[in-house]
């Protein structure tokens, strides 16, 4: 952990892949996730999701320019699992996640593409009850209309929902999506389109968190219960 400006989780978990590839990823996510308890002598977390060395603690971090990825064609799905681990381990908004899509619910208002909770941890002295988070993520450029209405749609069951659009969409379309996210408590999330393995997601708006229809809730999370709660 030499890097004063420390490493967010999904950095250090591709890190580590590179270099110990014969040990399994969910290894690798089960050794580090608490770190700043298990070694808080040498680690600690100066914000959600980022592990910074305990030498660093009093001193401002550093700028330094980041690494252009290699340029390749990815599918949509490809960023659904990577969203979901961001969720869990960066923003730390659930405490499960999981990808969903394509026509799961069997709904015309939509599936999510990543459907998460939040639960309250066995520490906690007073526990909040359970959230749910849902995500419409899109490459797509030109169906942002589209996605932001899916997203919409899914507050009837989710707390928290997000639309997830490449960082180099349209000016005006991103100008938009922002002022409506703004007004209907949608979280806006940008991302690097190029790179599924390091998206660099990154919050332009956030999520407001808001009471969705139990009736829908318990619709929906019966289908899913299997996946989400199990």
């Amino acid at each position: 952990m030499s890097n004063p400006n420390g490493v967010r989780y999904s950095d250090l978990v591709r890190i580590l892949q590179q270099e110990f590839p014969n040990i399994p990823v969910n290894t690798i996510h089960g050794t580090i996730w608490d770190m700043d308890v298990r070694v808080k002598n040498e680690v600690y977390k100066p914000a959600r999701g980022l592990f910074r060395h305990v030498s660093f603690k009093d001193k401002e971090p550093v700028e330094h320019k980041g690494i252009t990825p290699t340029i390749e064609i990815f599918d949509e799905e490809d960023f659904y699992q990577p969203f979901a681990d961001w969720l869990v381990n960066d923003l730390e908004e659930c405490s499960k996640a999981i990808a969903l899509g394509h026509d799961y619910f069997k709904d015309k208002w939509g599936t999510p593409d990543v459907i998460g909770i939040l639960k309250a941890r066995d520490s906690d002295i007073i526990k909040p009850p359970t959230e749910i988070v849902a995500a419409e993520i899109k490459t797509d450029t030109a169906g942002l209309i589209t996605a932001f209405g899916q997203a919409c749609a899914y507050k009837c069951f989710a707390h928290k929902s997000h639309i997830v659009v490449p960082k180099d969409s349209r000016k005006e379309d991103l100008d938009r999506l922002d002022a409506l996210c703004n007004i209907f408590g949608i979280g806006l999330i940008l991302f690097d389109d190029a790179d599924a393995k390091a998206p660099g997601f990154e919050i332009r708006v956030r999520a407001a968190k808001h009471e969705p229809d139990m009736f829908y809730v318990n619709k929906y999370m019966k289908i899913v219960e299997d996946k989400l709660f199990g």
